[in-house]
């Protein structure tokens, strides 16, 4: 007993004993990142201003090359700047000036290299990847089987979640497509469903600030990722499940060794600020080619999302190529079936009479070749790179400016692929991309020139499916500023300003009735970042909307240069500023069921006219110009109702 009690005794004086504790800052010092190896198994701290916001946490991955959790010993840490200025039209913030603290912690297993852990640390955001050796030079390619890396927070965190959809289930077998609501103030110790939760995550640390965690860098060559919930409240990377993409293609990630995962991302802050306004899912990602033109953000019209399946048809699509024209917008989406229900002939006509207009197309197609049941066509065009080429020529022919592409329902190595590819040929043929039924984009906007946008969100189309959406409109919609769309411009496709959910704008009639108000609407159209945005409102809108209303939506803007955060809480309501050029344009929503009265700083703006669009307390909306006198503005917003502020 006393030789076994000194043997463990000199084992844990050993490993301490070579144990180390290494840190990185960021360039002004407030954020830190701190790893230790104790015991050969590596862990994590992150502390702002030496506030712990996630306590140790694991570090690690396996592999069939080699078990790189434990047995690891830190050889070597090196540490240099780093300082990127760049420019991407389509997100959030047009030019970013990137400045951080970039860290090397190269971890040895039985005297031979075995992982690098590389970490950026910024004023906010901390991004880490691995990088993985193989432990024999012949050996070229590793499956990577689990990933160790965790997230502890302090007791009392509350997490803004969305669940993880189960494989093969929902409409024609098609999730998980990250179409699930956001719920707020999750106890610690859930795992959604049984399949964790989406990226990005949210979680408030008590009265200490707020953590957003993702992931970008994310392509062909890697997996996406999920969040796993454990009982004892922490967090794990978990890849997707074998049933996915009906059982098709591997869940474990293979990379070439040497090789490199996505980058994990943190954000951190004492306020909502940093969340909102963080760049660093394009701040750690390169370009992955040139574009082969100069693609430019664009409004439009579709018909599909009040007026369904059955009207994407010939003649209902030149009334939406005409209210597009009347709107000064630049596109149209013809939606799914147009194979079909118009034929590619009278499909060359529609877009030689949108060009007559000044309007070109966005055209829709199924992604699926074997791995779901959606019906609506085109087929087959999408999944095979012959078929796909000679359907973007054709599209190049016709002026059309983009493809929206439907139902992929997996984040394995290979669907990450299929997007990839996908958007490299649409490149070569001048084409933009937009997603639906689709994973998060994770860097797409800097990776891919032509990418523009994507779901990955429960969108409008669920507004006109179900009275219960329309009710905890307002609510989710207060959610996505501060997560969903933090990371990446999303295709929401909402601004409706039917009172019903049907074609006829008809209360009479079977539809969701919208409980928002009209100034709600225009503010989600400056709320939601996207650079390609086709809007909800419908031809019959032209007499029946608000004059105001629909001379907002003429000239709202898609493609942003600034953003501030100026105040909100997840699910109670948000206002933001955006800039556009010169113009400032400050929106605001509220959810609560109580009035909200905020005064506002508002630096951004100068003295002088001030165009506001406000609601009532019955939520009957209006437009006048006060005389902005500098400093601060009130403002007051009913439930489910809007205010935006235009100067």
């Amino acid at each position: 007993m006393k030789k076994a009690l000194l043997a463990a005794f000199l084992l844990a004086a050993s490993l301490s004993l070579y144990a180390r504790t290494e840190r990185v800052s960021g360039p002004d010092g407030r954020l830190t990142f701190a790893l230790d190896d104790t015991g050969g198994k590596p862990t994590y701290t992150v502390s702002l201003d030496g506030v712990p916001f996630l306590e140790p946490s694991p570090l690690g991955l396996k592999t069939n090359v080699g078990d790189y959790t434990e047995g690891l010993s830190l050889s070597g840490f090196t540490v240099e700047p780093v300082q990127d200025d760049y420019s991407v039209p389509n997100i959030k913030t047009s030019t970013v000036h990137y400045r951080a603290n970039k860290a090397v912690y190269s971890f040895d297993k039985n005297g031979k290299p075995a992982l690098d852990v590389i970490v950026q640390v910024s004023a906010n955001d901390i991004a880490f990847r691995y990088r993985v050796y193989a432990p024999r030079r012949d050996t070229r390619v590793c499956r990577v089987w689990e990933e160790a890396t965790g997230y502890v927070f302090p007791k009392g965190t509350k997490g803004f979640l969305s669940k993880q959809m189960p494989p093969m289930a929902g409409f024609a077998r098609t999730t998980p497509s990250y179409e699930t609501t956001y719920d707020g103030d999750q106890p610690l110790g859930q795992n959604g469903d049984g399949f964790g939760y989406v990226f990005p995550a949210l979680f408030r640390t008590g009265d200490k600030g707020w953590v957003l965690v993702s992931e970008t860098g994310v392509n062909g060559r890697y997996c996406g990722s999920r969040l796993e919930g454990r009982p004892d409240g922490s967090y794990r990377i978990a890849y997707p499940l074998e049933e996915e993409a009906n059982g098709n293609g591997t869940a474990a990630p293979g990379i070439n060794t040497p090789g490199y995962t996505p980058w994990r991302t943190i954000t951190v802050g004492e306020t909502l600020k940093p969340i909102t306004e963080t760049t660093v899912a394009w701040d750690v990602v390169e370009p992955l080619y040139e574009p082969s033109i100069d693609y430019e953000g664009s409004r439009g019209s579709w018909s599909w999302i009040l007026k369904m399946d059955a009207n994407t048809t010939y003649p209902v699509q030149l009334q939406y190529i005409d209210l597009s024209a009347a709107m000064g917008w630049e596109t149209i989406l013809v939606d799914a079936l147009w194979d079909t229900q118009i034929g590619r002939e009278n499909m060359e006509k529609i877009a030689a009479y949108a060009k007559e207009k000044g309007v070109r197309l966005f055209v829709w197609y199924n992604s699926n070749g074997y791995w779901n049941d959606a019906p609506q066509g085109p087929h087959g065009r999408m999944d095979n790179i012959i078929e796909r080429r000679k359907e973007m020529a054709w599209l190049r022919s016709i002026g059309a400016k983009g493809i929206k592409v439907d139902f992929f329902g997996s984040d394995k190595q290979q669907t990450l692929q299929l997007y990839e590819d996908i958007l490299a040929d649409a490149n070569d043929f001048g084409l933009q991309c937009v997603f639906h039924g689709c994973t998060l984009p994770r860097g797409w906007e800097r990776m891919y020139p032509n990418f523009a946008s994507a779901e990955a969100v429960l969108a409008s189309e669920n507004l006109y499916f179900s009275q219960g959406r329309c009710d905890t409109e307002a609510q989710q919609a207060a959610m996505h500023p501060f997560i969903r769309n933090t990371v990446a411009s999303m295709d929401f496709g909402g601004s409706t300003l039917n009172k019903v959910y049907n074609p006829e704008n008809d209360p009479s009639k079977r539809g969701s009735v919208r409980r928002t108000s009209d100034v709600f609407a225009l503010a989600t159209a400056i709320l939601f970042q996207s650079p390609v945005q086709h809007f909800a409102i419908t031809p019959e809108n032209l007499t029946d909307a608000p004059g105001w209303a629909l001379d907002f939506m003429k000239q709202v803007p898609t493609r942003w240069d600034e953003v501030r955060f100026l105040d909100g809480y997840p699910g109670k309501y948000a206002i933001l500023a955006r800039r556009c050029g010169s113009r400032w344009y400050i929106c605001g929503i509220n959810a609560d069921k109580k009035t909200l009265k905020v005064k506002l700083d508002l630096p951004m703006l100068s003295k002088g006219e001030l165009t506001v669009y406000a609601d009532d307390s019955s939520l009957k909306g209006s437009c006048r110009t006060e005389t902005f006198k500098g400093g601060a503005f009130t403002v007051e917003i009913p439930c489910n109702g809007g205010v935006v502020l235009v100067q």
